[in-house]
C-alpha cells in the first residue's frame, strides 16, 4: 500500500468516476485503475462497485475511506510542518467557523495573522458546527470554532475543545430608527410585540429564541422568516424590524444598535482540534492568536464573557497553548448553524 494508491482511491470515491479522478490527479486512467486494483489485491477485497458511468463503495471501501482521508491529511500536515520550520515564512492553516464568527472574531484574527505571516496559506471554511466537526474528524480542517453544546458521536475521534467565550444573544434594530433604545434592556414580553425578522428554523439560534418565547407563554410578531444572517442584518438596518442575534455580529455594524435581554440567552464559543494530531507551527500560532483575540473581544463588549481556564490566559491577555488539556470524545452533532 502506498500514498498514490490511497490518493487515487479517495478521489475515485469522491467523484464516483475513474476518468474525472484521473484528470484531477493528472494520471492516465489505466494507471489509476491499476493502482486501485493493486490496492484491492493487497487488502484482500473489492473496494469499489464498478458500474457503467458511476462508481460506488463496497462495505470494505466504506471502512477504508475515512481512514485513507485521515492518513492523507496527516501526510499533508507533516509536509506543511516541515515548511513551517523555516519560521512561519511558509505553511498552511485550515480554519473553520460558523458564519456569525467569520464576520467578527475570525475576521480580526485572520487579518492580524496575515499581516504578521503573509507567506502562510490560509483556508477558511464557513459552516455550522456539525459540518465543521465532521471536517475536523476526516482531516479537512486543522482547527475550528464551534458553538454547539449538544455533540453527538464521530466514532473513534477525540477532539480537544477549549471554551473561549460565553456570548449573549442581543436584540438589534436600526440605528436610524431604533425600535428599542440603544443600550437598554428589553424583556421577552416587550420583544414579542416588536416586529421581528426571524432566521430559518434550521438555525439553532431560531430554536433557542422560539423555546424562550414558548417557555414564557408568548408568541413573537414575525414580519419576515427565512433569510441568512447577512440578509437579516440588512433588513434590520433598513428598519423592517428587529432581530435576535449573537452579540459579535455587531462588530463594524454602525447602522445597527443593540439592546440586551432582561433574561440573557447565551451560547458558548469553543476552539477545537483533533487530539491525535499535533498542531503544526502555523496552526498553533493561529490558535494562540484566536485565544488572545477572544480575550480582547470579551474585554470590550459587556455581552461577551471570557470563560478560558485561568491557565489559558496570561496577565497580558495573551492566550497560551494548552488545548490538549481539554479533551472530549465527539461522535457526531446536531446541526447548529449560528
Amino acid at each position: 500500500m502506498n500514498l498514490e494508491q490511497l490518493r487515487g482511491f479517495v478521489e475515485v470515491a469522491r467523484l464516483g468516476h475513474f476518468t474525472r479522478a484521473s484528470e484531477v490527479l493528472h494520471v492516465a486512467q489505466p494507471s489509476l485503475s491499476r493502482q486501485i486494483s493493486t490496492l484491492e489485491h493487497e487488502l484482500g477485497g473489492r473496494l469499489l462497485h464498478r458500474a457503467r458511468g458511476h462508481i460506488t463503495l463496497t462495505p470494505a471501501g466504506e471502512v477504508l475511506l475515512p481512514r485513507a482521508q485521515r492518513i492523507l491529511a496527516e501526510v499533508g500536515a507533516i509536509r506543511a510542518e516541515m515548511d513551517e520550520l523555516a519560521g512561519l515564512r511558509r505553511g498552511r492553516v485550515r480554519l473553520g467557523a460558523p458564519p456569525t464568527l467569520c464576520v467578527s472574531l475570525v475576521a480580526e484574527a485572520i487579518s492580524t495573522f496575515h499581516g504578521a505571516h503573509p507567506g502562510v496559506d490560509l483556508h477558511l471554511a464557513e459552516a455550522g458546527s456539525r459540518a465543521l466537526v465532521e471536517q475536523l474528524a476526516i482531516g479537512e480542517l486543522d482547527i475550528a470554532l464551534i458553538t454547539a453544546s449538544d455533540l453527538r458521536p464521530v466514532p473513534g475521534v477525540t477532539l480537544s475543545r477549549l471554551p473561549l467565550l460565553s456570548e449573549e444573544l442581543v436584540v438589534v434594530t436600526s440605528s436610524a430608527d431604533p425600535l428599542v433604545p440603544s443600550g437598554s434592556t428589553v424583556d421577552l414580553a416587550s420583544l414579542s410585540r416588536i416586529p421581528l425578522i426571524a432566521l430559518d428554523r434550521s438555525y439553532d439560534l431560531r430554536a433557542t429564541t422560539d423555546a424562550a418565547f414558548r417557555a414564557a407563554g408568548l408568541t413573537p410578531t414575525s414580519v419576515l422568516e427565512g433569510p441568512e444572517m447577512d440578509a437579516v442584518l440588512r433588513f434590520v438596518e433598513r428598519g423592517l424590524g428587529a432581530a435576535v442575534v449573537p452579540a459579535m455580529v455587531l462588530t463594524d455594524q454602525p447602522g445597527l444598535s443593540s439592546a440586551r435581554l432582561s433574561v440573557p440567552l447565551t451560547r458558548t464559543v469553543s476552539l477545537a482540534h483533533r487530539s491525535d494530531v499535533i498542531p503544526g507551527v502555523a496552526v498553533a500560532a493561529m490558535r494562540d492568536l484566536i485565544v488572545a483575540t477572544a480575550v480582547r473581544f470579551a474585554e470590550r463588549d459587556p455581552a461577551l464573557s471570557s470563560i478560558l481556564p485561568e491557565t489559558e490566559e496570561t496577565p497580558s491577555g495573551e492566550g497560551v497553548s494548552a488545548l490538549s488539556q481539554h479533551s472530549v470524545r465527539l461522535e457526531g452533532l446536531e446541526p447548529p448553524t449560528f
